[in-house]
């Protein structure tokens, strides 16, 4: 069983800044990848970006967010961040914090508010 706690969402204008972190605990083996995902009201879910484990861990980004947030972990915390930058009212959602295991199995964190004003 795997608890992700997300933390660091808020209010911010357009233009600026935020840093999202996500701490995994509990009893788990075996962490494959973590990720964001979000969700504005009315819309689905969709992927922001993945950072996979181990030595030589690679990322990957929506091409809507490229180049703007940048994914990292900190291993020895079992925790996962997400800057984001230069922001847009676009933006606006519930981020989600995500782990999927090498057994296949995959887990969500209860979301944190993001709010970009125009």
């Amino acid at each position: 069983q795997v608890q992700l706690v997300e933390s660091g969402g808020g209010l911010v204008q357009a233009g600026g800044s935020l840093r999202l972190s996500c701490k995994a605990s509990g009893s788990f083996f075996g962490i494959n990848s973590l990720g964001w995902y979000r969700q504005a009201p009315g819309k689905q879910r969709d992927w922001v970006a993945t950072i996979t484990s181990g030595i030589g861990s690679s990322t990957n980004y929506a091409d809507s967010v490229k180049g703007r947030f940048t994914i990292s972990r900190d291993s020895a915390k079992n925790t996962v961040y997400l800057q984001m930058n230069s922001l847009k009212p676009e933006d606006t959602a519930v981020y989600y914090c995500h782990a999927a295991l090498i057994s296949g199995i995959y887990y969500w964190g209860q979301g944190t508010q993001v709010t970009v004003s125009s």
